[in-house]
């Protein structure tokens, strides 16, 4: 399975994944990014988008990083190869983007249901189970998307927080699901369990944990951080 096969030094060479955060001096990016939703003025617009992510999740699903070719999305896209430029300037943001797409539709299912627990602990394993577990059973795309966050320079900072964002107001809100705001200490807590969780799944990803191992991991982390 390609997702098991060891990676070269260019693309891991530690347990640890850079930070799901990119803040300070670093983030601040001169350079392209990709279009938001929020960006494009017409729904058409928004419509392309959306299949140029759709793509993009087709082919990582089926042959993992290495599939994602730009050339590749746009013909699955149907999109001209230049559009899909002007809307994502690289692979790494395309799949950045993606990734947090999927964060959107999670934090928007857990917004309608309540999430099992009784303390703040369990309520954050109960999401971190369920996102893992949704990643794991697709192997190749969590490959894929794993990697483009090893690989992300400065220029992406933007996505970056994008995804940083959705994954802390998915935590917080598990911590403390009738907060109106998240506190700062919330917010630390969570980024902190956020940047393990992705050392955990790159772990799993590179083959060096076993599903159940990765469970366990975040669970004791959590309880660590959180008790």
């Amino acid at each position: 399975m390609r997702t098991r096969r060891d990676l070269s030094r260019s693309e891991t060479c530690s347990y640890y994944a850079p930070s799901i955060h990119a803040d300070g001096p670093e983030a601040i990016v001169s350079g392209t990014h990709a279009l938001s939703g929020e960006a494009l003025g017409s729904s058409a617009q928004r419509r392309r988008r959306e299949r140029i992510l759709d793509a993009t999740i087709a082919l990582a699903s089926a042959g993992g990083f290495d599939a994602v070719q730009m050339r590749a999305v746009a013909e699955h896209a149907d999109v001209a190869l230049g559009t899909l430029y002007r809307y994502f300037p690289s692979k790494i943001h395309l799949l950045v983007t993606t990734l947090a797409r999927e964060f959107e539709r999670e934090e928007a299912l857990l917004a309608e249901r309540t999430i099992p627990g009784d303390t703040p602990a369990d309520r954050v394993i109960s999401v971190l189970r369920r996102t893992t577990r949704g990643l794991q059973g697709d192997p190749h795309l969590t490959e894929a998307l794993t990697r483009a966050f090893m690989f992300a320079d400065k220029s992406v900072a933007q996505e970056i927080r994008v995804v940083g964002r959705l994954l802390n107001r998915m935590l917080t809100h598990a911590m403390r699901p009738d907060a109106r705001e998240a506190g700062d200490e919330d917010v630390a807590i969570a980024r902190v369990i956020g940047d393990v969780w992705l050392s955990a799944l790159v772990a799993w990803v590179t083959g060096r944990s076993t599903a159940e191992e990765t469970a366990a991991h975040m669970e004791r982390a959590v309880r660590l951080i959180l008790r």
